[in-house]
């Protein structure tokens, strides 16, 4: 490896969830028709849960109703300095349906498009991965 060259570290499990809620935006990579999609959201680490909103006619709203594992994936990288990190949570996307959570979750996280975003999706983080660089 040249001095030049950027050095990987594994995260912990809690120090990868930390980082990723410290990120406004992260992916969610789910099936749609049988092919990979990959949408790019806001989001907040509720515990061991990511939670995103989305709106009526998502394609994420199949996976969600269905109970689908879908991944989540959010860094922070400064191509300049070499630097930065990248968290990866896999786990099974279900709509939040009770409407006190739902309530709690959209004063939480406010829609950063300019849609109404009536749903809400929680993944659970059943499996963490998450990489510092530099």
């Amino acid at each position: 490896m040249d001095e030049g060259s950027a050095r990987g570290e594994e995260l912990s499990r809690d120090e990868a969830l930390s980082l990723l809620g410290s990120a406004s935006y992260g992916r969610v990579v789910f099936s749609h028709h049988a092919l990979p999609a990959i949408r790019p959201v806001n989001h907040l680490v509720d515990g061991e849960h990511v939670v995103i909103r989305t709106h009526r006619g998502a394609a994420l709203l199949g996976p969600a109703q269905d109970g689908a594992v879908v991944a989540y994936e959010a860094d922070m990288l400064d191509p300049v300095r070499r630097r930065g990190w990248s968290v990866v949570v896999t786990g099974v996307a279900t709509l939040v349906t009770d409407p006190a959570e739902q309530r709690r979750y959209r004063e939480a996280l406010p829609a950063w498009i300019g849609r109404e975003m009536e749903h809400v999706v929680r993944i659970s983080a059943d499996l963490v991965t998450g990489y510092r660089i530099g």
